[in-house]
């Protein structure tokens, strides 16, 4: 068993930005991080809306520029699964195969994970021309032809976005109707570069090295088709990792965290930061404000302690 200040859980741009601000605020403080630190930025080639990169920089540069930084403040990084949480005391438990960790403060940033198609050439070509968010990859797509899956308003919304920089975007849905407002698939309708593949699905994604064409399947009559695409956008939701959470602190009906703008969660001494909590933007620069806020609120929080 391990008593520190501040018990971090999750390495992405929230965790690692609010373990920076921790250790700025001398706070005892532990990351543990199931895979490696970085989150969604070790699997993303290429960031050009990060403040301060006017030429873009590599997702992996910026999640080690951010790691190496946080260490340099003397945040420890432990890579440990944590299977269970306790938050009923104000001495809260986190549970790994490793051993156990307690703190008065918890910063969970554990993020959120888009949901695939699971077809062949998905993992492969993803982060060449297949991706999971539109306002991160659009302008690489500009005067192409994409393709959107899905039916909802983030897929038909971002569809219009993309037009932005698209000469050509195919909705691939596979029902006969849309899933979107109303206002959001009249201004689909009525945009000339919006095609839509009705009751299709995708089976496979083909590129040498980067996204050439898409197989459909017509899920009526079973009929195939090949189209030419330099790109994929998957957008068919995403899913918080908060499932060990439940019961713990207050989700939404989607399982997202429910937290105030100091990133309070509805237990004292616990907060939440970046993908997995509910907001209205998931992008690493939000992600990483998500956690400065959170750890000088964990800072706020044990300086009241002290005063008691």
């Amino acid at each position: 068993m391990k008593s520190v200040d501040t018990i971090i859980i999750g390495g992405g741009p929230a965790g690692l930005s609010a373990g920076i601000y921790a250790m700025r605020s001398r706070l005892n403080t532990v990351l543990l991080e199931k895979y490696m630190p970085g989150g969604q930025m070790v699997i993303t080639d290429f960031v050009e809306n990060y403040p301060g990169f006017p030429q873009g920089v590599g997702g992996p540069d910026l999640g080690l520029a951010m790691e190496a930084q946080a260490r340099g403040l003397g945040l420890e990084i432990l890579s440990a699964d944590v299977t269970s949480v306790d938050f009923t005391a104000e001495q809260k438990i986190v549970v790994t195969p490793e051993g156990e960790f307690h703190a008065p403060t918890v910063i969970l940033a554990t993020g959120a994970t888009p949901r695939r198609i699971g077809v062949p050439g998905e993992d492969r070509l993803t982060g060449k021309g297949v991706s999971y968010c539109a306002t991160c990859d659009g302008a690489f797509f500009r005067d192409k032809e994409i393709a959107v899956v899905g039916g909802g308003n983030t897929a038909v919304q971002d569809s219009v976005f993309l037009t932005r920089f698209a000469d050509k975007v195919t909705i691939i849905h596979r029902r006969d109707a849309l899933r979107a407002t109303k206002i959001l698939q009249e201004r689909a309708f009525n945009n000339p570069k919006i095609e839509i593949a009705w009751n299709s699905v995708v089976t496979e994604i083909t590129g040498e090295h980067k996204v050439q064409t898409l197989t459909l399947k017509n899920v009526q009559d079973q009929t195939e088709k090949v189209i030419p695409v330099d790109g994929i956008f998957v957008l068919i939701g995403t899913d918080p990792n908060t499932g060990f959470l439940r019961w713990m602190v207050a989700l939404d009906p989607a399982g997202y965290i429910i937290t105030d703008e100091d990133m309070q969660t509805n237990i004292p001494g616990v907060y939440a930061a970046g993908d997995c909590r509910r907001k209205s933007l998931r992008q690493m620069v939000t992600a990483a404000a998500d956690g400065a806020i959170a750890a000088v609120a964990a800072e706020h929080y044990i300086e009241a302690l002290g005063d008691r």
